[in-house]
């Protein structure tokens, strides 16, 4: 099947490509119709698409514009590939990993379970394959694609109740995307994924008993301390995850070089600029958490070794794909040779500098 024709002719809800997409603006302006996976205002993901929005404005001095549409103002938060793929939509900013339906690989560009940290993804996707394999795979779905935000590592979730060994997750009602949800699932959880509209209501009526979303500055604005109180701050899921810009490839191709450029250095921009938006802001939100009553666990090792387990096993699944194996084969070569310069040099300093300063 060819992948591109049929995204690019499939309806979606019934909306045709000119209901959605913008028209392109006379006399070298541009119009871009950006569809997302968030509600408006998210803390941290909504910030990024401010940032990429704001920024190609102020590089090509307004003469490219991005409507911003929140979640479910044109498509849901969960069909934005779609839309963009077929052309009804020129762009979208989300999490890839959102998509897994169209193809695992795309895990990639946002996390994998016992994956990279932020630091690893940057240095593999700005000076290694990364960013090419990225343009590589969403050239099949008729997409350019960049990675635009980046949280850092994401927390382990909040549940209702306390998780004190991996038998917890026997019949547990877990929203969780990507890989990770698949690696929970092997655990015995009943696996969910709810776009971040639907979050709070699903935990504080039952319909889930847990869920992951981002960190503490993101989850406390979402509210989820209001109706769960069993907060793990570390995760195996999502130890660094990128967001992404996707334009429809088309419609990039019909762009100035100029504005092509704008979009990807933008999206670049966004990236770096959200991972310091979240490091700033989670610490003092936790501090905040944890005063109005939340309590903090880690998983036992057991559990922790039952993630690794599924992880393994999830991930050597996914290798009858070809594209998905040599980009994991990137990855892992680039993890290794990152890890082992940051084991001997931020690992131990990082120990010395809590040391010494603690003894002051």
């Amino acid at each position: 099947m060819n992948r591109r024709k049929f995204f690019k002719t499939a309806a979606l809800g019934g909306a045709s490509a000119t209901a959605l997409a913008a028209p392109a603006l006379s006399q070298g302006r541009e119009k871009l119709t950006m569809v997302t996976s968030w509600p408006r205002g998210l803390a941290g993901v909504w910030d990024s698409v401010e940032r990429v929005v704001n920024n190609v404005a102020d590089m090509t001095d307004g003469t490219l514009e991005i409507d911003a549409k929140a979640s479910g103002e044109l498509v849901g938060g969960l069909q934005v590939f779609d839309a963009v793929s077929a052309g009804q939509a020129d762009m979208y900013h989300a999490a890839d990993y959102y998509f897994l339906g169209q193809s695992k690989a795309l895990a990639f560009f946002t996390a994998v379970p016992f994956g990279m940290t932020a630091p690893e993804f940057m240095t593999w996707y700005y000076a290694q394959d990364g960013m090419k394999l990225h343009h590589e795979l969403g050239e099949i779905f008729g997409l350019r694609s960049f990675v635009a935000g980046q949280t850092g590592a994401q927390g382990g979730g909040w549940f209702r109740n306390e998780i004190k060994s991996a038998e917890d997750f026997q019949g547990l009602k877990f929203r969780m995307p990507g890989l990770g949800g698949e690696v929970v699932a092997k655990l015995g959880a009943s696996v969910q994924v709810l776009p971040a509209s639907e979050i709070y209501q699903a935990l504080s009526t039952g319909t889930i008993d847990g869920t992951e979303w981002i960190g503490p500055w993101s989850d406390e604005k979402l509210g989820l301390q209001e109706v769960a109180k069993h907060y793990y701050p570390a995760g195996f899921h999502e130890p660094g995850a990128a967001l992404s810009v996707s334009v429809n490839l088309d419609r990039f191709n019909s762009l100035s070089r100029a504005h092509q450029r704008a979009i990807e250095v933008a999206s670049a921009d966004t990236h770096q600029y959200t991972y310091a938006l979240f490091m700033a802001n989670n610490g003092p939100a936790l501090q905040r958490l944890v005063a109005a009553g939340v309590q903090t666990h880690e998983f036992s090792d057991d559990t922790w070794d039952a993630y690794g387990k599924g992880a393994v096993e999830v991930l050597g699944e996914a290798r009858t794909d070809d594209l998905f194996s040599a980009i994991h084969d990137s990855v892992l070569s680039s993890m290794t040779a990152s890890a082992g310069w940051l084991s001997l040099t931020d690992g131990p300093y990082i120990a010395q500098r809590t040391r010494v300063l603690d003894a002051l």
